[in-house]
C-alpha cells in the first residue's frame, strides 16, 4: 500500500466486486490469487482481503446434496410439529365433541397448516434469510443491512456490508417507511426489542418443547398399563431427555441422518393410520377442507370456540423452530421435506383421527387421540415409534437454540461462549456445550415440575404465537425495504396473517394465569440479559473509541531517524528493545489499543512489531498460501498481519511465532518458497537483505506475545440505575472472559499490559 495509514474497510456483499487500491490499480474478481507476475505483494494482499470479505456466506445446494439436506431436515425440524397429532384434539376438547364441532376443529387445523405454515413460512418467511440464517434476530440483522437502525461493533464494522438501496431505487411510500424507522428512536428501540423478544421466546419454549413431546409419548404407556405411576413416567422422560442432550456433540449431520428414518416412519405411519380410519369409519369429514366449517365452528361456539384455539394452535407449534433451523439446512431443503412429506402426512393423520372420533361409541377416543385411533394390532409398534419420534421432537428446538445463540453473539447481544462447527460441508451446523448443559438442566426441571402434558399444555404455545406475530411484522418491513414490493400488496398480506396470528394469540393469552406465565417470565429474563449485554458493549465501544487512531497520531520519526512519541503523548524518545513483539489486535486496522498502552507506559518498542489480527471466515479451512495478509505501517519495522482462518483451522499455537517470522520473510523477499531458510538463501538487494537480517536477529533475541488486559470501571457521578446495569454487565463480562491459561501460547513468552477504561 502506498499510503499505509489508509484504513482498508473491506466488506461482504453478494459477489466479489473489483476494488481500487490506493495505488489506483483495479483488479478483476476473476483474477487468480496465486498469480505473481505484475502484482505488488501488498496489492495482492489487499486483493485477497477484498475477495475474502466480499464473499457471499450463504451456501447454495443442488442435486444430491439438496436431497440429502432435505432428508436431514426431516430428522430435525419436524419433530415438534410432527408429533402434534399426539395431543391436539385432547388439548382442544374437554368432553366428547359433536360431529359439527369435530369437523369445524379439523377445518381450522387444515387451513392453519395451509396458510400459516405452507404459505406464510414456506414461501414468504424462509425467503427473508440473512446470509442463509433464519429466526427473528436474523430478520433484525437483515433489516440492519438495508437501513441505518443499529450501532455496529467497531471490531466487525468492516466485515459487514451495508446494502441500503439508494433513495431513487425505492418507491415514495417504501422510502417513507425506511426513513421513519431510521429517524424514529422509538421505532429503532421497538425493532430491537422485537428481535430480542423473538429469540428469547423461542428459547423459552425450547425448554418446554422437549418435556411436552417426551411426556406426551411416554404417557401412551397408560393406555396399555393404566396403573403406571406418575413418578415412573416422569423419571423415564427425564432419563430420555438427558440421553438426548448427551448425544449433541456428535453434530447435526450425524444426529439428523440417524433421526430422519424415525421421523419418516412416524409420519408415514400417521398417514397410513389416517387413510385406514378415513376408509373404515367416516369419510364425510373430508368436507372440512371447506373453510366454511371453520368459520361456522367459531360462530356457533362463541367464546368457547375462541378459547379452544389455544389447543388447536398446538398443531403448528414448532414452526418458529423450523425458521430458526434454516441456517443448518436451506430453504429449498425445508420446502421439499415439508411439501412432499410432512404436510400431506399430517393432514391425513388429523383427518383420520377425526373420522375415528366421530364414530367412537365410548366417547373417550379424543382424550388420547393418537393411541386410541391406531389400526388394530399396531398399538405397541405405535408406542415405540411415538416415543422415538417424541425424542426427535426435542431436536428441533435444541438445534434452533444453537443457531439463534450464534446470531445473538455475532450481533454482540450476548457474551461469546464456546461454539463448535460440526460439519465441513454444511457451515451453519453448530454445537454449543454450555448452552446444551443449561438447556438440559432447564428441561429436566420443567419435566419434573409439570409432570404431565395437560399442565404443560397450559404453559405451552403463548411464546410460539408471539414469535409468529413478531415474524410477520418484521418480514413485512423486509418486503417493503429490501424486496421493494408495492406497499399496498404488503399491507394486505400483513393484515391477513396478522389477523390469524392475533386471533390465536388472544386465545393463548388466556393460558397466562394457568402456566404460560413461566415461559413469558423466562423470555423476559433472557431478553433482559441480551439487552443488558448490548447496553454494556455500546458503552465499552464508546470508551475504547478514544484510543482508536492512526500510527502517525502516536509516533513520529525524528530528524535522525529516531522514533518519538508525538507531542500529544509527551514527545519522549521511544527506545528499541531487541526481539519481536507480537501485539494481538482485535480490530484489524488503526493502532491496537494494547500497543498504544505499551508504548505510552514504557517509552519503548520491540525492534520488530507485528500487529496480529485473526479473522474467521465462514468456511472450514483456508489454504496456507492464502491465509496470511501482511501490510507495512508508517512505523519503521512494524507490520500488520491478518490471519484468515476457517472454523477448523488452528491459528494460535505454541509455534505461532515461528509461523509469523516465516510469513514476514516471505513477504519481505517477495519469494513464495516453503520456508524462511530457503527464502533467505536467495540473493536479494541490499535493502531486502538488511531487512531480513533485522528480522532474523530480532527473532533469535526473543519472541514476546503481548495482549491487553482491559479493566473497566464505572465513571464517578453515574446515576444509580445506570451504574447498577453497568455493574451487572461488568460482572458477566469478567466471568465469561477467556483466561490467559486457555490461549495456548508459551506462557513464559506472554505479556499482559493492563489498562483501565471508564464507562
Amino acid at each position: 500500500m502506498a499510503d499505509s495509514e489508509t484504513p482498508q474497510r473491506i466488506q461482504f456483499g453478494e459477489e466479489i466486486h473489483p476494488v481500487k487500491t490506493s495505488t489506483s490499480k483495479v483488479y478483476n474478481k476473476d483474477a487468480s490469487l496465486s498469480e505473481k507476475n505484475g502484482f505488488d505483494i501488498e496489492d495482492r494482499a489487499l486483493q485477497i482481503a477484498n475477495a475474502d470479505l466480499n464473499r457471499k456466506k450463504k451456501q447454495t445446494y443442488t442435486g444430491w446434496m439438496l436431497m440429502w439436506l432435505a432428508y436431514q431436515s426431516t430428522g430435525v425440524i419436524y419433530g415438534d410439529i410432527g408429533t402434534s397429532p399426539l395431543y391436539v384434539y385432547s388439548s382442544t376438547f374437554t368432553s366428547q365433541p359433536s360431529y359439527d364441532d369435530l369437523v369445524g376443529a379439523l377445518s381450522i387445523i387444515i387451513w392453519t397448516l395451509t396458510l400459516m405454515v405452507s404459505v406464510k413460512y414456506m414461501f414468504i418467511v424462509l425467503a427473508a434469510d440473512d446470509d442463509g440464517e433464519g429466526g427473528t434476530f436474523a430478520l433484525y440483522s437483515l433489516l440492519a443491512k438495508y437501513s441505518n437502525i443499529v450501532r455496529r461493533d467497531p471490531n466487525t464494522t468492516g466485515t459487514v456490508k451495508m446494502k441500503r438501496h439508494l433513495t431513487d431505487e425505492l418507491k415514495p411510500m417504501n422510502k417513507g417507511v425506511r426513513s421513519f424507522i431510521e429517524n424514529s428512536v422509538a421505532a429503532r428501540i421497538a425493532l430491537k426489542i422485537l428481535g430480542v423478544l423473538g429469540v428469547s421466546m423461542v428459547m423459552a419454549d425450547g425448554v418446554l418443547t422437549p418435556a411436552q413431546s417426551v411426556l406426551g409419548a411416554i404417557q401412551g404407556i397408560e393406555v396399555a398399563k393404566p396403573g403406571i405411576s406418575s413418578a415412573t413416567i416422569v423419571g423415564t422422560s427425564c432419563a430420555i431427555l438427558v440421553l438426548l442432550f448427551a448425544i449433541q456433540p456428535f453434530g447435526t449431520t450425524k444426529i439428523a441422518s440417524s433421526f430422519a428414518p424415525i421421523v419418516m416412519i412416524w409420519l408415514l405411519f400417521n398417514a397410513c393410520s389416517g387413510i385406514y380410519n378415513l376408509a373404515k369409519y367416516d369419510h364425510s369429514v373430508l368436507k372440512a377442507f371447506s373453510p366454511y366449517f371453520a368459520g361456522a365452528y367459531l360462530v356457533r361456539n362463541g367464546e368457547d370456540g375462541w378459547r379452544s384455539l389455544g389447543g388447536l394452535l398446538l398443531a403448528f407449534t414448532g414452526v418458529e423452530a423450523l425458521f430458526a433451523d434454516l441456517g443448518a439446512f436451506s430453504k429449498r431443503a425445508i420446502q421439499i421435506s415439508w411439501l412432499c412429506l410432512a404436510f400431506p402426512c399430517l393432514l391425513l393423520a388429523y383427518i383420520g383421527q377425526a373420522a375415528f372420533i366421530s364414530q367412537d361409541a365410548t366417547g373417550t377416543a379424543y382424550t388420547n387421540p393418537f393411541f386410541n385411533t391406531v389400526p388394530p394390532g399396531s398399538f405397541y409398534f405405535s408406542l415405540v415409534i411415538a416415543i422415538l419420534a417424541a425424542i426427535v421432537a426435542s431436536q428441533a428446538m435444541i438445534t434452533g437454540a444453537f443457531q439463534l445463540l450464534m446470531q445473538v453473539m455475532n450481533m454482540s447481544y450476548a457474551p461469546h461462549i464456546k461454539l463448535v462447527h460440526t460439519s465441513r460441508l454444511f457451515h451453519g451446523q453448530v454445537y454449543m456445550p454450555m448452552a446444551n448443559i443449561l438447556l438440559m438442566i432447564g428441561t429436566v426441571i420443567v419435566t419434573a415440575a409439570y409432570s404431565n402434558t395437560t399442565r404443560l399444555g397450559n404453559a405451552y404455545g403463548v411464546c410460539v404465537v408471539c414469535v409468529t406475530l413478531i415474524t410477520t411484522s418484521m418480514v413485512t418491513l423486509v418486503a417493503i425495504i429490501k424486496w421493494r414490493i408495492n406497499i399496498f400488496i404488503v399491507v394486505f398480506l400483513f393484515l391477513v396473517f396478522a389477523c390469524l396470528d392475533g386471533v390465536y394469540l388472544s386465545s393463548a393469552l388466556t393460558k397466562v394465569p394457568t402456566g404460560a406465565w413461566f415461559t413469558l417470565m423466562l423470555a423476559a429474563i433472557l431478553s433482559f440479559i441480551f439487552v443488558l449485554w448490548r447496553f454494556g458493549k455500546e458503552n465499552q465501544w464508546a470508551a475504547e473509541a478514544e484510543d482508536r487512531f492512526q500510527p502517525s497520531h502516536l509516533l513520529t520519526t525524528g530528524a535522525h531517524g529516531e522514533v518519538k512519541l508525538t507531542p500529544a503523548f509527551g514527545g519522549g524518545t521511544v527506545t528499541k528493545v531487541d526481539g519481536v513483539g507480537i501485539f494481538f489486535d482485535k480490530v484489524g486496522d488503526l493502532v491496537p489499543i494494547v500497543f498504544a498502552q505499551f508504548v505510552k507506559k514504557f517509552s519503548a518498542r520491540p525492534e520488530i512489531i507485528v500487529f496480529f489480527h485473526m479473522r474467521q471466515i465462514s468456511t472450514p479451512t483456508i489454504p496456507e498460501a492464502e491465509r496470511y495478509i501482511i501490510q507495512r505501517t508508517a512505523i519503521p519495522g512494524c507490520y500488520r498481519m491478518t490471519a484468515r482462518h476457517g472454523y477448523n483451522d488452528t491459528i494460535v499455537s505454541p509455534d505461532l511465532g515461528r509461523v509469523i517470522i516465516e510469513q514476514l520473510v516471505l513477504f519481505v523477499t517477495r519469494d513464495h518458497t516453503s520456508s524462511a531458510s530457503s527464502a533467505s538463501s536467495v540473493d536479494h538487494s541490499p535493502e531486502v537483505q538488511a531487512e531480513l537480517e533485522i528480522i532474523n536477529k530480532a527473532a533469535q533475541a526473543q519472541m514476546v506475545y503481548i495482549m491487553g488486559k482491559e479493566q473497566m470501571t464505572i465513571k464517578k457521578g453515574t446515576n444509580i440505575a445506570r451504574a447498577v446495569f453497568l455493574w451487572m454487565f461488568l460482572w458477566i463480562r469478567e466471568n465469561s472472559r477467556t483466561k490467559m491459561a486457555d490461549i495456548g501460547l508459551p506462557f513464559d513468552n506472554l505479556v499482559e499490559v493492563g489498562f483501565v477504561k471508564e464507562i
